[in-house]
């Protein structure tokens, strides 16, 4: 909540809020792109219809078991609604200082993709007619005002946690799915510590990286003089050119520790760089839900 007599805050809270119509259209347009090539499975609504049986999963309720359907083999099933059939998916993204960061050259700061890809996806996935919620925020939530609803909850995330580089560990139910974008720059044990976190309640998971083209490359010459964007103070490399091959090395360590974390308990992991088409990690992270176990996925002719 931004206090009415915190002049500062309110200021912050203007400049996003104007800022939620044109990050809405820009993902509306990313999220139609990929849309004309995509279609969902069927569409189910809030309620609680029988849908149907499903195997029983570690951490059902045992009172959802249907012991007549399970009567008929030797697996045990659960009755599912409609409600339930809709898997409720949470969506966060880096909110930290290091992800203001752009090189400039037209690309834009990797915040602004990254909650252009959040909104985006959470378009495709109401319109498929799953829920959708921010990480730590309202109820999982379906319908076309959903999108904008997150958006404005991003901006109220903004204001109370500007510095978190990595999601709080909540307890989820054990069929939903969450995204996690970020530059994922924080050190691996920290990141498998929220992931093992997630994946032990059966949630299933995504982890997008989302860098800068200069942070992929480094592709400065002779003295230079970096400064943190999260209080690391400044950093003079005299050539930087000599120390190019190590810094690839070391991120390309980083990207292979969260591939294998993501790996090991059944996630998925994809990098993004901001100088190229936000569609294609849209549509590479649709692709990977779908096939984790979300609604199938009917390709158009």
């Amino acid at each position: 909540m931004v206090r009415p007599d915190d002049p500062i805050a309110l200021r912050q809270a203007n400049v996003l809020a104007g800022a939620l119509p044109p990050l809405l259209v820009a993902a509306q347009r990313v999220a139609s792109t990929v849309l004309q090539g995509v279609h969902g499975r069927r569409r189910v609504g809030q309620g609680d219809a029988f849908w149907q049986f499903r195997q029983y999963r570690p951490g059902d309720s045992i009172n959802r078991i249907d012991w007549r359907q399970s009567a008929k083999g030797r697996a045990v099933y659960v009755r599912e609604t409609e409600w339930e059939a809709a898997a409720s998916v949470w969506l966060w993204r880096d909110g930290s200082p290091s992800m203001a960061f752009t090189s400039g050259r037209g690309v834009p700061m990797k915040r602004e993709r990254a909650e252009i890809i959040l909104l985006a996806l959470a378009t495709l996935l109401v319109d498929a007619g799953e829920r959708v919620a921010l990480l730590g925020g309202d109820r999982p939530m379906t319908g076309h005002a959903a999108p904008r609803r997150l958006a404005e909850g991003i901006a109220t995330d903004a204001m109370v946690r500007p510095h978190d580089s990595l999601p709080p560990l909540l307890p989820l139910p054990s069929h939903g799915h969450l995204v996690m974008i970020g530059d994922l720059l924080d050190p691996l044990p920290k990141i498998e510590e929220i992931v093992r976190g997630y994946a032990s309640q059966g949630v299933r998971g995504h982890l997008l990286q989302v860098l800068d083209p200069a942070e992929e490359d480094l592709p400065y010459d002779g003295h230079v003089r970096f400064s943190g964007l999260e209080r690391e103070g400044d950093h003079l490399i005299r050539r930087v050119e000599a120390v190019r091959e190590a810094y690839s090395g070391r991120l390309r360590a980083q990207k292979d520790g969260l591939a294998q974390i993501a790996s090991s308990v059944g996630w998925t992991w994809r990098a993004h760089r901001t100088d190229r088409p936000p569609e294609t990690a849209l549509l590479s992270l649709y692709i990977a839900m779908a096939d984790m176990g979300a609604r199938p996925v009917r390709w158009g002719a």
